[in-house]
């Protein structure tokens, strides 16, 4: 209406604007050209969720978390900032909350107290419920809620901290699981829904749009971003498409107030589908391993070592008997593809290969010296993490180097037999000194020269020939190896 409205006052000023020129009645005439049809909008009205409420509501739970009075966690209650929150808007503070006071000492006491609370959604009759791990992480004891008000103990049958999923059990049949939908299908800007309980509020729905997918947060999984209200109590949640399909659980917001603030990430439903499968069925999720230590592939390093694209997942160091070691994987190797899947970023090769069964014979494609090669690795189970020594730098022993070497900064000398023995290679140049173009490319003393242009440098000979050969006034590559990490250089001439 508003826009009609305003193409009809756009006519009539240039109908008198003619007039006022011409001044002759001949020029009333509209020109044609303002008889262009005006274009049907994209989007008409609001979407109406009440029926994906009464579909998928009977299927989200409340879930109540306890802790011993004497335990580590009894303290863990809502802060005076959410109770706040209840007397500034004039809500009841919901049964169970109580706020979180100063730490106190304890006598011995089995009693149970309000510690958290959160969200799940039943997927299946016969009582098993996905939530967050971080819900019922360090709980004593768990009370479901279910939509009829009807309340049931439920014990954790297996939890994940790697994804933040969980699932738990009640003994109740009957119930009424959500349907999973499929998170290839989900476009950015398409209206999804959440129910949950924030701070407690049971049966709370908030609405909004998919902000972006895929969005990396340095966590196991790629998150859905939305703009759906999260808040406190919503953690382990659905969220709902407009089929009425759970495509995430609802699981981190970025705030930095600890309030909703417009960003929100669900965690895919696939994802959480296929982690609570092996939760459900063994009680723990396996993992495949390579025993790698990765790094992104920059431009620069893509351009200057052939690859052309930044792409793959830069081998940096390879752990010492592991599967990669076996299948014959080396630091400087950038993998490109993993068990039939592509790897664009270095951060997809850890998920392919954590999706992997262990004990699979898996093909990877690998670049390696300008080319590439296939090889395959048999994936071990993945362990819990731990921290792996450094290699100190190989002692100092004098060297000399002459011609290109110098002309990049460079003091270089062939490395001992010991020295090859603690990094575990045939051959490489140790570096004496950098100074120069050498330095500003980030080359250190201790640094140990694996190869230049694609091209093995095993001693220092055949490294001073390579770089005879090299166009130094052009950007050159060269791997290195620093204690048990390798990563490439681009050394850029003097301008």
């Amino acid at each position: 209406m508003i826009r009609r409205t305003l193409q009809h006052r756009a006519v009539h000023s240039l109908l008198a604007l003619a007039v006022w020129a011409g001044g002759g009645a001949a020029l009333l005439a509209p020109a044609p050209a303002l008889a262009q049809p005006v274009s049907a909008p994209l989007v008409q009205g609001l979407p109406d969720f009440t029926p994906l409420v009464d579909l998928v509501g009977p299927s989200v739970v409340n879930i109540r978390t306890l802790a011993r009075a004497n335990g580590p966690s009894a303290n863990g209650g809502p802060d005076e900032e959410m109770l706040e929150f209840f007397r500034r808007f004039g809500i009841p503070i919901p049964p169970g909350v109580t706020p979180r006071g100063p730490r106190q000492e304890r006598g011995p006491s089995d009693e149970a107290v309000p510690r958290g609370v959160g969200s799940g959604f039943v997927i299946s009759q016969d009582g098993f419920i996905m939530t967050n791990a971080h819900v019922v992480d360090g709980a004593d004891e768990l009370l479901v809620t279910l939509h009829d008000k009807r309340e049931f103990k439920a014990r954790v049958v297996g939890a994940d901290r790697r994804t933040d999923v969980a699932v738990v059990k009640i003994e109740a049949s009957g119930l009424k699981p959500v349907r999973l939908g499929d998170v290839n299908r989900l476009r950015v800007g398409e209206w999804v829904m959440a129910i949950g309980s924030p701070f407690g509020l049971e049966n709370t729905v908030t609405a909004g749009i998919v902000s972006a997918k895929q969005r990396e947060t340095g966590d196991f999984l790629p998150f859905i971003q939305t703009d759906v209200a999260i808040n406190p109590g919503n953690s382990g949640g659905p969220l709902i498409n407009m089929r009425g399909e759970v495509v995430g659980i609802n699981s981190q917001i970025y705030s930095r107030s600890g309030g909703f603030q417009g960003i929100s990430f669900a965690i895919p439903i696939d994802e959480a589908a296929r982690v609570s499968e092996q939760l459900r069925t063994v009680g723990r999720v396996t993992r495949g391993r390579i025993g790698v230590r990765i790094d992104q592939v920059s431009k620069d390093v893509a351009e200057s070592i052939g690859l052309g694209r930044p792409r793959g997942a830069l081998v940096r160091a390879v752990e010492p008997d592991s599967p990669a070691a076996k299948a014959g994987l080396e630091p400087g190797d950038i993998i490109l593809r993993f068990n039939g899947q592509d790897v664009e970023r270095s951060i997809d090769l850890p998920r392919v290969v954590a999706n992997t069964a262990p004990g699979s014979r898996s093909p990877m494609t690998v670049f390696r010296r300008g080319g590439q090669r296939e090889m395959t690795v048999v994936v071990a189970e993945l362990e819990p993490e731990r921290s792996q020594p450094v290699a100190q730098a190989p002692q100092q022993a004098p060297g000399s180097s002459s011609g290109p070497a110098q002309a990049l900064g460079l003091s270089l000398a062939d490395l001992s037999a010991a020295q090859k023995r603690e990094l575990g290679v045939q051959g490489g140049v140790r570096v004496v000194a950098a100074e120069g173009v050498a330095a500003r490319a980030g080359m250190r003393e201790g640094d140990v020269i694996m190869a230049i242009a694609n091209t093995e440098t095993p001693s220092l000979k055949e490294l001073e020939a390579v770089l005879a050969r090299v166009d130094l006034n052009r950007p050159v590559s060269m791997l290195i190896r620093r204690g048990e990490w390798a990563q490439y250089l681009v050394i850029r001439p003097q301008r």
